[in-house]
This record gives structure tokens, sequence and C-alpha cells, in this order.
């Protein structure tokens, strides 16, 4: 009878462990499973594949949510986004990048969740990045948060300073080349055999995103303070445009889009290949520079009167009309967690939005030496991300200002139109967009 009640006993002890398991990985009996439509685009397969992996964790840990995952190209996103927002039929959850002004511009017009109280119930806006902050703040309020930063930066082939016995670009932005020190690498590890270059010093710096770091190191004013008005015609912004043309046409140290076309090469395999000593590139780049076999380097942008880049933010909003608002926070918040982002940035796609995962300690969750090389080396780089600033046309509500300020630029680097005339109607037509928001 003992043994049969010990048997017993032991039963019920395994049903007990097995309910309370099961507890933790299925819904309650009463608990209704709600699905929640989540939607983003294809930045990279390996973006893809970790926000698949995440939304796998993040079902498990919450078994009554259910996402429904839908990627769209990015070229399409912004439109299809709009349509199914005028259709009343948008996904509860969507990605909102924050360099098109789409963000903004969604808040502004009341389609964005308000999570205010949710964010300050669950973070430190101090751990964030100061210039994170201010993208994701729209009149004082939140209505995404952000899951990394990006930005512009500059990456080097190893191998080709080490043969030119010339020291690796600086990573402390306190030790930044000048731009005249840069230039004079730039004309130092360009080299021509029979008449024809064969390997250039530096690509990437005509590209109108990674222009707009050097107009703000150069103390240029993209717009007003309330970014009512563009105001590039200045001496700020003419000297940056200037200088950045005659590398190429005075010096001949950097090669114009159709060389590479020519060539016949992406500008990842021009560097890779020593074609180019230097790329201009965002920070996003390094995951597939690291993965090129070719030793690669990654330090601060050139200076002219300060060292600094920029920085945009890949960030989760949700639909101002989901039915499942906590749940729908409840993924935001996942997507932004350390654990999350941290798959990215280890590769080099992302770089950390929270100033407590650039310490010590808080870079053990994402740091590989593989991806950035020695710590010691990248470490200086910190001050520069924690300095950064915002992308200025992330401020505003229209993607337009952004598609005239390429299209300009364009114009004056390719086509050869005049500097004064380029920044007048970069200006005129600029302002002529905004002053209809």
């Amino acid at each position: 009878m003992c043994r049969a009640i010990k048997m017993l006993s032991i039963i019920l002890i395994g049903l007990l462990l097995l309910l309370n398991i099961n507890e933790k990985v299925l819904p309650k009996a009463n608990q209704k499973v709600v699905t929640l439509k989540f939607m983003g685009w294809e930045a990279s397969p390996l973006e893809t594949k970790s926000v698949k992996n995440g939304l796998s964790i993040f079902m498990k840990r919450n078994p009554n949510i259910k996402v429904e995952y839908t990627v769209v190209p990015g070229s399409n996103y912004a439109s299809k986004l709009l349509t199914m927002l005028a259709g009343n039929a948008a996904p509860d959850v969507f990605f909102c990048y924050t360099d098109s002004g789409l963000y903004r511009t969604l808040a502004l017009k009341k389609q964005l969740l308000d999570i205010t109280d949710y964010f300050k119930k669950e973070y430190k806006e101090n751990d964030f990045l100061p210039a994170t902050v201010q993208l994701m703040k729209v009149n004082g309020r939140y209505y995404g948060v952000i899951s990394c930063i990006v930005g512009p930066v500059l990456f080097y082939n190893k191998d080709v300073f080490k043969k030119a016995k010339i020291a690796f670009p600086p990573t402390d932005p306190n030790k930044a080349w000048t731009w005249e020190q840069f230039r004079n690498v730039a004309k130092k590890l360009t080299i021509k055999q029979n008449g024809k270059v064969i390997q250039y010093g530096v690509y990437g710096l005509e590209n109108p995103y990674m222009l707009t770091a050097l107009v703000l190191s150069n103390g240029g004013k993209l717009f007003n303070s309330n970014y009512t008005k563009m105001t590039v015609n200045n001496k700020e912004t003419a000297e940056v445009l200037q200088k950045v043309l005659e590398l190429r046409k005075v010096d001949g140290a950097a090669p114009d889009a159709i060389t590479l076309e020519r060539i016949g090469m992406r500008a990842a395999q021009m560097l890779q290949t020593g074609k180019v000593a230097m790329l201009v590139d965002g920070s996003w780049a390094l995951q597939e520079l690291s993965n090129m076999n070719f030793e690669v380097g990654m330090a601060v942008l050139p200076k002219f009167k300060k060292c600094v880049t920029h920085v945009q933010a890949h960030m989760h909003s949700a639909w101002a009309k989901t039915k499942y608002p906590q749940e729908a926070w409840k993924l935001i918040s996942f997507l932004s967690s350390d654990e999350y982002q941290c798959q990215n940035v280890k590769e080099g796609l992302w770089l950390p939005d929270r100033k407590s995962l650039y310490t010590e300690e808080g870079k053990k969750k994402w740091f590989n030496e593989r991806v950035y090389g020695p710590w010691d080396n990248f470490k200086p780089m910190i001050e520069y991300f924690l300095k950064s600033e915002y992308f200025p046309f992330a401020m505003l509500t229209t993607s337009k200002v952004y598609d005239i300020w390429t299209e300009e630029l364009q114009n004056y680097f390719e086509s050869g139109k005049d500097l004064q005339k380029t920044l007048s109607d970069m200006e005129k037509r600029a302002n002529a967009e905004l002053v209809k928001r």
C-alpha cells in the first residue's frame, strides 16, 4: 500500500512539473491567442534571417501572440505602407526607418501609436544615444523605438597601407585627420601605371548621404532650427563640395561612378582588390566587408572643423488603430532589446544604440573581433558614435527634399553644374517643398 502511495505521489509530482513547464510555453486555456501582422523590408538576407530568428524566440516566450511577418522590397516599402494606411488595412507593427521622413510624417498625422507611457515604464531615456532620442521624439512624445544605429565611417584596406608604409587612419576622433592630411594620403595612395590609374586613394565621398557628414563637420547647417527652410547656400557647404570635387578632378585620387561601372566592380570589391585604398560608406557595409577575405579596417571620417558622423536608426512602430496595443508594444520592445539587436551588431550590419552596450561589460554582448578587429583599436571609436549627430533629413516630414539634395549634387559632381547655381537651385527647390508642409 505504501509503495502504491509513493508511486502515485511520484506520478502526481511529475504531472505538476509537466504542467508547470507547459504553462511557460503554451497559452493558458482561457487566454486568447492574438495575431500581430508585422511588416518590414529586406536590407540584406542576414537581416531577414535575424528578424525571423528573433520572432521565433519572441513567440516562444509569448505563446499568446502569433506574429505574421511580411517582407517588402525596399524600393516599394514606403508606398505600400502608405497605401495600406490609406486603406485602413495597415499592419499592427512595422519598420519605420528614420532617414526618409516617413516616421515623423506618420507620427504627426497620428497614424502611429503613442507609446510614450509604455516607453517610460520600461526604458531609461538617458541610456539611449542623444542623437537617437532626438530621432525618436516627436513633439516630446514617442511613437517608435530604435533598435540600432548606422552612419558614415571610413573603411580601408590594411594591406594597401602596409605596402605603402603609411599609418592606418585614426579611430580616435580626437586624432582625426584634417582634410589636408586626408587629401595628402589619398594622393599618395593613388598609383598610375603607363599613364593609367591602377589604384585610387578613396571612393564614396560624393555620395549625398556621406557628404552630409562632411558638411556637418565643417559647421554647415543644412536647415534652420525648426526645419522649415533649407540653408545650404553658405560658404561651409560650398567649401566641402569644392574640396570633394577637387579630390577627383584636380588630384585624380578618386574615381567616379562610371569608372566602377566600366571596371565592373562594386565599391566593396574595389576596396577588397586594392583598386581603392579607402572607402567612405555606411557602417552597415562592415557586415559584407568583414566576410570578403581581406584585412579591412574601420576609422573615423576626416574632419574640417570637427570630427563628426551622423546617425539614422532602425525603428519599429505600431499602427495607431491596432486592436492589440499591449501586444504590439511587447513586440516593439523585444525588437529593441539587447538580445535582438546584438545578433546583427555582432555581424557588423548594425551598431548599438545604447550607452550601456558601449561599456566594458556591455560590449561582451556584441563585440566580435573577427568583424571589428582588436578591441583596443576599435575602443577609441566609441566616443565617435556616442557623440554622433542625427541625420538632419530625418527631421523632415517629406523625402522629396533629400531627393532634391541628391539630384542637385549629381548635377554638380557629374554634369559640371556651377557650384553657386547648384546651391541656389537646391535651396529654392527644397524650400518650395517645405512650404507645402
